[in-house]
């Protein structure tokens, strides 16, 4: 009963609130902003100022929301001395400050209401004004998701192309469709809305868009955007973009060859590759032209794929290739044809001339020749893989045993990578036996020594080398060339006849001498020629030393630090025939055989006096 009472009297209240407002509105104002704004989970803060003349002071101030009826509901009764919450779902979230400002904290979406404040003031009468609460909550970024099955350029209808999802926003959102970055112009029948409340309260928010395909929309990119509102201003997010797949029959077909024909060559792996521009591709077939029909490859091929391999094709593989394409969806077919030429070299000859055996001295001509439908080049490389001449010819001047005797003919067709072929020719240079390499003659040894003796020789035939010395031969055949080693024991016999080597042929013997000597002898020998040199040595020393007496004498001399004059003559030395004469004497006391040693230039002896004495005139 009470209650119903204090409901009747805010009516009345309420009634004359509006009343003396109008009438009184000079005498007390109260001021609130429009709207505030505020985001799920927040605290709204609504002012409510006001202006009383005369300094006047408040009497009371009561906080009202506006229901669903339009009805005021009380949430507070505010004194200069307390403030009495009512009994409301506001209770225990509201609070009001010393600037009388009314705070709602976590705010829902059902907070988006009318908010009043009345302001009593005695004498000066009630006033009172409001304020609406906006409750926002900003979406999510929506998302996106294209048609997974695809769509046919062939249907008639609006085919579903993408639909798109707005969580988590209040108020809810609109969504617009973009395509290629322009935002399309859609009829009703071409977008589907969908809105959903959840128990948050938050909105949750659906389009699907509806259009018809084309082949060029097999590169349309698709987005939607989210359009709110917050603060007075519009705010969009957009989604990813994406792009659909459209089926459309094919219309062209391709036919190409990996690689490019013109470089093919035997032994090359090669594809036929065949494309269309429908989507899906079509079913593919292979066939080649054989005289006046095609013959079915395709099961050479992976029919889904387009390709056709060739492996290690041959001169018998070129010829005219046709691709055919069915499209299942409207069975219509489309071929194209291409040709393959496949790059060979054949029939590589070399003519020789003379073509007769080839004897040392002479001069042969190489030619070289081949088939192929692409231009050549033509090398001469010899046994040690050396390019020694370019061209189809090859002239060799003066031929000799150590010629190359293997050329080959390299047949190049630059136009084709790696497409070469060659040709080896044997050039047999014939003569009798040449002697190249012997041990050395003499060969000093020792007695029952036993020694190896080379021989080495190159001819062509081969020949045959003997000894005329018994012992274990070794023979070594290189090429052209042939050695033997011999393991012989010295002898009486072989130091008297020595050792011969016998290289011979049918055409012709050559035959050298190898001969051996005690190792005594040589000691001798060596003996004897140091000996020999020691005396030589010797004289040379004593001319050199005369030759520096005779400079200083001849230096006194001119200084006259040597009298020149008949009183004042020194002898140095005074034979008792030659006084007069100033003369250094140089004995020799070698033996006689030793003065053979001082010869003449011709080789005749000097005479005796002159190989017992020298003496050297050292007067001016």
């Amino acid at each position: 009963m009470a209650g119903g009472r204090r409901a009747a009297g805010l009516a009345l209240g309420w009634g004359c609130c509006l009343l003396l407002c109008c009438a009184a509105a000079s005498k007390l104002e109260v001021s609130m902003p429009a709207e505030v704004e505020v985001e799920v989970g927040g605290t709204a803060r609504i002012e409510c100022n006001f202006y009383i003349p005369g300094n006047g002071s408040y009497t009371y101030i009561n906080w009202f929301y506006v229901d669903r009826t339009n009805s005021p509901v009380r949430l507070c009764h505010v004194t200069d001395t307390e403030v009495l919450r009512d009994d409301t779902a506001y209770k225990e979230r509201l609070s009001v400050g010393e600037d009388k400002a009314l705070s709602i904290s976590k705010v829902t979406t059902q907070d988006a209401r009318t908010f009043v404040c009345q302001v009593g003031a005695g004498s000066s009468g009630v006033g009172e004004n409001r304020t609406e609460l906006h409750v926002y909550k900003v979406p999510e970024t929506p998302e996106i998701e294209p048609n997974p099955a695809g769509i046919s350029v062939q249907s008639s209808d609006n085919s579903l192309i993408a639909r798109c999802e707005s969580k988590n926003s209040f108020p809810p959102p609109n969504i617009t469709w973009h395509k290629n970055g322009e935002q399309l112009q859609l009829q009703d029948s071409q977008v589907k809305y969908t809105r959903i409340r959840e128990s948050s309260g938050l909105y949750t928010v659906t389009s699907t868009l509806f259009a018809p395909v084309t082949r060029e929309d097999r590169d349309s990119r698709y987005h939607c955007t989210v359009h709110y509102w917050l603060r007075g201003q519009r705010h969009a997010l957009e989604s990813q973009k994406v792009q659909i797949t459209v089926f459309y029959p094919a219309e062209h077909l391709t036919l190409q060859v990996v690689p490019s024909s013109a470089l093919v060559k035997e032994g090359d792996n090669v594809k036929l590759v065949c494309e269309s521009d429908g989507n899906p591709p079509p079913v593919f077939s292979f066939f080649k032209k054989e005289l006046d029909d095609w013959q079915d490859l395709s099961w050479l091929a992976d029919p889904n794929s387009g390709v056709l391999t060739l492996h290690g094709v041959n001169k018998s593989s070129s010829g005219v290739y046709k691709c055919q394409s069915l499209d299942l969806d409207d069975m219509k077919e489309l071929e194209k044809i291409v040709e393959l030429v496949v790059n060979y070299i054949e029939g590589v000859r070399v003519k020789m001339e003379p073509s007769s055996s080839l004897q040392e001295g002479d001069n042969v001509t190489l030619s070289c020749n081949a088939h192929s439908p692409v231009a050549l080049n033509y090398q001469w490389i010899d046994k040690k893989g050396r390019m020694v001449a370019e061209g189809k010819q090859l002239t060799l001047k003066n031929l000799t045993f150590e010629t190359s005797n293997n050329f080959s003919c390299k047949v190049v067709a630059p136009s084709v990578p790696g497409l070469e072929q060659s040709k080896q020719v044997s050039v047999a240079v014939q003569g009798k036996p040449r002697i190249v390499a012997i041990s050395s003659s003499p060969l000093y040894v020792r007695q029952d020594e036993v020694v190896n003796l080379t021989c080495k020789a190159i001819a062509f035939p081969r020949p045959s080398v003997r000894w005329n010395v018994n012992g274990t031969a070794h023979e070594y055949v290189d090429n052209q060339h042939i050695a033997s080693n011999l393991t012989v024991r010295v002898s009486h016999d072989l130091l008297r006849a020595g050792a011969k080597c016998r290289v011979s042929n049918e055409l012709g013997v050559s035959e050298k001498h190898i001969q051996l000597l005690v190792e005594s002898v040589r000691k001798d020998q060596k003996t004897t020629a140091e000996s020999q040199g020691v005396i030589i040595v010797a004289i040379i020393v004593a001319i050199l030393v005369v030759a520096v007496l005779g400079a200083v004498i001849y230096f006194l001399h001119k200084k006259g630090k040597i009298p020149c004059g008949r009183a004042g003559k020194q002898d140095i030395t005074r034979p008792e025939a030659r006084k007069d004469k100033i003369v250094v004497e140089v004995k020799s006391d070698k033996l006689p055989e030793e003065a053979g040693l001082l010869q003449g230039a011709n080789g005749q002896k000097r005479p005796g006096a002159d190989q017992s004495e020298k003496y050297i005139d050292l007067r001016n």
